[in-house]
């Protein structure tokens, strides 16, 4: 017997068109939530329909056919797009059910940025992860694809620091996420003799790049900013200040391995900001070194005995990133086009 013969089916679909209007209405109020909200019974109900009911192998083709056919001016019925909207309800109840917070976060982002967490994380904590800090930061689609596919996950609050010592803990918590471990500056095309001059002005040629890799809340001050002390001049390689933290951040640069005359280096260039830029609003200046590569143990020895806040990070030069950071997951209208060649 053909589905669309079978009368639970069709009753199931009458019921399920009729969701879909209310759907409809709905979404002229509150487009994104409300057709998320949709999305997410939809799942549900056909992951408990292949489940509990015997309609064969062709049920999500049938359905993706009857919906288009009723609703021909809803994008989003294709069977790919039906086969997202399963993978999405299924990912987040591959063990329980989330509870009603993470459910409502899911609504807040795009559908497009939902298929991309969903394709590319692994767990349901990262998912989770990517998508509080899509809300958080405001990512575009193909800034949150960067992000997770640079593994941000596993990177940031991975450095080395003395911030639990050297800070309050409500500002030692805070800046510990600002942290990443590695950094990665797949924007960069150096010879792997790159030095610090070559890496510094790189990193400035690229600052959209490169602020996107610090993260949220870094602004650019300058490059090879001049400190005075007693009879000499000192340079900054990079300062910028965080508008999260409220504080100068000092990022010196390391083309070789970690060493320990670096901390007291940066050591001494925080104090010289604390001195000469620091405001009275603003919280304790932290320093991160960026080297090449380090020794974890050498660089914890390091910064027991140091008094300011610094972290130490690796950073990393792999292949240039797409142009315009573009997505390699189609976008709702391209799998809707695509189809439509077929």
């Amino acid at each position: 017997m053909k589905l669309t013969q079978n009368t639970s089916y069709q009753h199931w679909l009458e019921k399920l068109k009729f969701s879909i209007k209310q759907a409809q209405y709905k979404a002229s109020l509150s487009v994104n939530s409300h057709l998320l909200a949709f999305y997410w019974l939809l799942g549900k109900e056909i992951k408990e329909k292949q489940l509990n009911s015997k309609w064969g192998s062709g049920f999500l083709t049938q359905l993706s056919q009857d919906l288009i056919n009723s609703y021909p001016e809803i994008k989003g019925f294709s069977l790919r797009n039906i086969k997202y909207i399963r993978q999405w309800y299924s990912f987040y109840n591959k063990e329980n059910e989330l509870g009603q917070q993470a459910v409502a976060q899911l609504k807040q982002i795009p559908w497009g940025h939902n298929i991309a967490i969903v394709s590319k994380s692994n767990t349901i904590n990262e998912a989770i992860y990517y998508v509080t800090n899509t809300i958080n930061n405001g990512w575009s689609r193909s800034v949150l694809v960067h992000q997770i596919e640079s593994e941000l996950w596993k990177r940031e609050g991975n450095a080395i620091s003395n911030f639990s010592e050297a800070l309050p803990k409500a500002q030692s918590d805070l800046a510990l996420q600002t942290l990443k471990d590695p950094y990665i500056f797949d924007f960069l095309n150096l010879t792997k003799t790159h030095n610090e001059k070559e890496l510094e002005q790189s990193l400035v040629t690229h600052i959209t790049e490169f602020l996107l890799e610090l993260g949220a809340g870094f602004a650019y001050i300058g490059k090879q900013v001049a400190l005075h002390v007693g009879d000499r001049d000192f340079f900054l390689d990079l300062l910028f200040y965080h508008t999260n933290l409220h504080c100068y951040v000092v990022i010196e640069l390391k083309t070789g391995d970690f060493e320990p005359e670096h901390a007291g280096k940066l050591n001494f260039y925080i104090k010289a900001v604390d001195e000469q830029f620091r405001k009275k609003a603003d919280e304790a200046t932290i320093g991160i070194l960026l080297c090449k590569n380090k020794d974890k143990l050498v660089a914890e020895y390091a910064l027991s005995d140091i008094n300011k806040p610094i972290g130490v990070s690796s950073y990393q030069l792999t292949q240039s990133l797409p142009e315009n950071l573009k997505s390699s997951l189609p976008s709702i209208e391209e799998i809707e086009q695509e189809l439509a060649n077929e």
